[in-house]
């Protein structure tokens, strides 16, 4: 089975995630932000992830550290889960409607860490999440996950329906790019690592 669980304490924030690419069957998380749970569910729901977060943070002051710290800590589960990555697809898109909205997400799960994130986000809060840490987010899970991640919001007008439609694409690819493929041999790279 390619499971991680880390914790990470700061002064900040105190995470632990636990994550499994191959079975499903434990959902559970709670960051104390509930958009950010509401995200992270249907993230795991798409990706047909096994998911547990626990993420305690100094949501007095506001959710940037913890949404972010959950982010870094995702990605990490992912790296260490993924192992040597050989036999994995590497590559994941998807697009994904949401009522008037198109979003797409692209991985690849490099070793090389990128983000490109072009999404107007209009609300600038939803549900006690500002909406500028998406990008945070996300930007945390390619850098610790080391992989290039590419976002984007084709159109849309809804600033709920677009994150929402972000966070369902980002499962969408990443199951797409975990998922083992017995055709390939070692690593998908002529470089023979990733």
């Amino acid at each position: 089975m390619r499971t991680a669980t880390i914790e990470r304490k700061t002064k900040e924030t105190q995470i632990k995630i636990s994550l499994n690419l191959d079975d499903q069957s434990k959902v559970k998380i709670d960051t104390g932000i509930g958009f950010l749970n509401h995200m992270l569910n249907l993230f795991a729901k798409h990706g047909r992830f096994g998911l547990i977060v626990e993420a305690h943070g100094d949501l007095d002051v506001d959710p940037h550290h913890t949404t972010e710290d959950t982010g870094i800590v995702l990605g990490e589960c992912f790296k260490e889960a993924l192992g040597n990555k050989e036999g994995i697809e590497r590559y994941g898109t998807q697009f994904v409607p949401m009522d008037e909205t198109l979003g797409q997400v692209s991985v690849d799960l490099s070793g090389r860490s990128y983000l490109v994130f072009d999404a107007e986000l209009t609300n600038p809060r939803l549900g006690g999440l500002d909406t500028e840490t998406v990008e945070d987010f996300f930007q945390a899970v390619a850098f610790a996950t080391e992989m290039n991640l590419h976002a984007r919001i084709l159109y849309g007008r809804n600033t709920h329906h677009k994150v929402e439609s972000l966070f369902k694409a980002f499962g969408r690819a990443m199951r797409e790019a975990v998922t083992i493929n017995p055709e390939i041999k070692g690593v998908n790279s002529t470089k023979g690592v990733i």
